[in-house]
């Protein structure tokens, strides 16, 4: 039986929502994994969701410098990518995350959205786990969830 070929794997186009966090590293590095074994394209996007990100286009605000920075982080992962050998590209949106990332998810032809989680407990889930709840039951596409690594905890002397 012969194996499976780059470019016969299950996931041609996985989308990879990042937040700009430390519990990104835990996304990225799986994903390289999945994307190189599938021989899949990567479509990174951030979602900015600040005030001027969200009103931008019925205001026609200029980028904010968060938006900016923003932009830079994406455009750094998707060049260290694409260095590493992979088909990537990056989208900055604006507005609701959930609703951004499933629209393009559908847009950008993904079958497969991937997602770093926090792993909050009780009013963190609450307010952090929104997100990847909400892209989990709108989005058609399958979601995939992969636990990302706490940043380290600055101990205090008592």
């Amino acid at each position: 039986m012969a194996g499976r070929g780059a470019t016969d794997g299950m996931y041609k186009r996985i989308l990879v929502p990042l937040e700009n966090s430390s519990y990104d590293q835990a996304i990225i590095d799986y994903i390289q994994q999945l994307a190189r074994e599938n021989g899949s394209s990567i479509v990174l996007i951030h979602v900015a969701d600040g005030w001027a990100a969200r009103n931008i286009g019925q205001l026609a605000l200029r980028e904010s410098e968060e938006m900016q920075v923003d932009r830079e982080y994406i455009e750094k992962i998707e060049n260290a990518l694409d260095g590493a050998g992979f088909d990537a590209d990056a989208i900055l949106a604006s507005g609701d995350p959930a609703d951004e990332i499933v629209e393009a998810a559908e847009r950008e032809k993904c079958d497969l959205i991937a997602m770093a989680t926090h792993g909050h407990r009780f009013i963190g889930d609450v307010i952090r786990g929104s997100v990847a709840n909400a892209v989990r039951h709108k989005s058609l596409v399958p979601v995939l969830m992969v636990r990302g690594n706490p940043p380290p905890k600055e101990h205090k002397n008592k």
